[in-house]
Parts: C-alpha cells; structure tokens; sequence
C-alpha cells in the first residue's frame, strides 16, 4: 500500500521530448505528455473510444492523438475530434495534476481537489551554479519500502557494495536516528579512516589528495511519500569532519526518489548532487557512471529479497538497532495510509 495524496517523481522532462510516455505509478497509467504551449498534461492512458493505450498515439499541435483510430484528447481529458465522427459528447477521461519543477515531473496519483504544489520541497541544487548534479532511473521489481529501508540503513554497503564504497568502519560506527515531524534521519560518522575506492576518487575530483586518512559521514533523511536524500562526503582527518571548509573536503546528496508503480515494483530515479568542482562534466560522468554500479548492485539484492518475501508470507523477519531508519518511516507511511482509507460506517 501506498499513499496517493501526495507528490511523486513521475519521469524526466526529456522522457516527454518526442512522443507520450505511459507510466504506471501508484496502480494508475498514465499517459504523459506537452500541451501546446509546452505545459506538462497527465491523463488516464485508456483512450475512450475502443479502451487503446493513450501513450502508443503521438501529439499533434498540443493535441494528444491515439494511435488506433485518430482520436484526438485534450490536456483536460476532453475528447476534441476524431477523423469522420461526431465525437464531442464522449465523457473526459481522468486528468492528474501535474507540475514540472527541479528538473522533474510531479505528479498526483489522489484526490485532485487536495494536490497543493507548494508541498513540493525545493531542491537547492537544481540550476545553481554551485551544485553538479547527476542521476538516472532503475525499474525494481519490489516494494517501495524495501528500497526505503536499504536506503536509511547504510551498514549493508560493507557487504552490497563491498569494492566500492563498502568498508568495516560502516559496521563499527554507531549510528542515530531521531524522528523530526514526518522527517526521519539517520545518521552516522566515521573518523580516521581509509576511504573507500569512491571516495578515493572524489577526493581526487576535487585536487584533494585520497591518500591520506579521512572523516567520513552519512546522514540519511527519509521525507513521505518516499524520498531519501543522503549527504555523504569525506573531508581529509582532523579538518572538522562534516563542518570542514570544503577546501578540504568533498560533499555531496545522493538523491532518492522512490515511485511505486504497483505493490511489488517501483520507478527508482536517482542521482547524486555534489558541491565541488561543479564545472567538471567529465567527473559528473565518472560520478554518475560509479553510481549506477552501485544502485545496480542493490536491484539485484532487493529483487531476489521481494521474490524470497513473496515466497514465504508467513515468515517474520527480525528488526535490529541498525533498521530503526526503516521502521520509523514505515510508521509515517503507515498513518498517511491509513488517514486515506474510509473507515466502515459501524453497524445499525
């Protein structure tokens, strides 16, 4: 289950360049596309004329044609013609809010009359010359929240991502996670330590020399519906650790915006965003190719965990101090759902 009252990441604005793109998030399809004046429209993709695939048409002059028989729909849902037939009285098809912003679009999957855009947390990064920012998109086959919870616990990276930026200190260090609102963060620092090939290579990214001991930290901060943004970095040892001047150090977000297509998979668009030697487009590249072995690493552990789960649902599985990031999310996850549910009218 998920919420549906709130704003996700439902694809990439070049995703929607050339033609319609279908996308099924949170159970719905739909179909997005550009109006004619550029705008962002999202419909329901079922043409009402013989029930085809909205995103297998094309857009004409702002007009999203269906690609059966020539129906033509507008950004309202509407339906506005179709070669030879008298088509004005069919009923509008559903339409979602939409809004593009930050690089992304958003849209609602819930009861339209609530969608507020000002919900949608800015995103310090986007078109500011001191960030650099990076990023794609995996399709899992598994529960949004088990991608939440790998992400609000970090130790399995000593393990997942072993030649990477795994390492044993992640085990050793202890980590904190308070509950701030709906904001859940956990967070753990490393002092004095080797850092790992990535970081090694970060360091480097930034003229820093990666063959000295470093301060490493992690501080992962879950936001509802589903996004997890992650700042990591490494600063050379005895230099102030997280609070260095960035002279000395490299600091970026790793950026995670989980949308859960159905109960068993999601659209998982992420990133990293980094404060250092933002001009370097080779480095985004090398950061961004690195980055997508890692999170590659982690689709195949969590699509082999949802078949095992799937496989045994009678099965409890044991929480630890480490997973507390996770449990505390779903708990926040667990109120929104459940403040949308309609209670049963009790019984005459």
């Amino acid at each position: 289950m998920f919420p549906k009252n709130t704003w996700y990441v439902a694809c990439t604005p070049d995703e929607i360049d050339e033609k319609p793109l279908g996308r099924k998030i949170c159970g719905e399809s739909i179909v997005f596309y550009r109006g004619a004046q550029g705008q962002v429209a999202a419909l329901d993709d079922f043409c009402p004329h013989r029930g085809a695939p909205l995103s297998l048409g094309t857009v004409l002059e702002g007009k999203l044609v269906c690609g059966y028989h020539g129906l033509e729909m507008g950004c309202d849902g509407k339906t506005i013609a179709m070669p030879g037939q008298r088509v004005r009285g069919f009923p509008a098809i559903r339409s979602y809010p939409v809004v593009e912003r930050h690089g992304f679009i958003w849209v609602w999957t819930g009861d339209a009359a609530l969608a507020d855009d000002s919900k949608i947390k800015h995103l310090e990064w986007h078109e500011n010359p001191e960030w650099a920012y990076g990023g794609g998109l995996f399709h899992i086959a598994c529960d949004y929240r088990l991608m939440i919870d790998n992400l609000m616990d970090l130790t399995h990276e000593t393990y997942v991502h072993s030649t990477s930026i795994g390492q044993k200190e992640i085990d050793e260090a202890p980590c904190k996670t308070t509950v701030e609102g709906e904001q859940v963060i956990t967070s753990r620092f490393m002092e004095n330590i080797t850092p790992p090939p990535f970081w090694k290579m970060a360091l480097r990214g930034n003229n820093l020399a990666d063959d000295v001991p470093v301060d490493r930290w992690q501080i992962c901060r879950f936001t509802p519906p589903s996004n997890v943004m992650i700042e990591v970095g490494v600063a050379h040892a005895g230099k102030g650790g997280y609070d260095a001047d960035p002279a000395h150090k490299a600091y970026s977000v790793v950026v995670d915006f989980i949308t859960p297509e159905t109960e068993t998979s999601i659209h998982y668009f992420w990133g990293m965003a980094r404060k250092f030697n933002p001009k370097d487009k080779a480095l985004t590249a090398s950061i961004r190719e690195g980055q997508g072995k890692i999170f590659s690493e982690d689709l195949a552990m969590l699509e082999l965990q949802q078949r095992n789960l799937l496989a045994h649902p009678e099965r409890s599985l044991l929480m630890l101090n480490i997973d507390a990031g996770g449990v505390q999310s779903r708990k926040i996850l667990d109120r929104l759902i459940a403040a949308e549910t309609p209670r049963e009218s009790p019984a005459p």
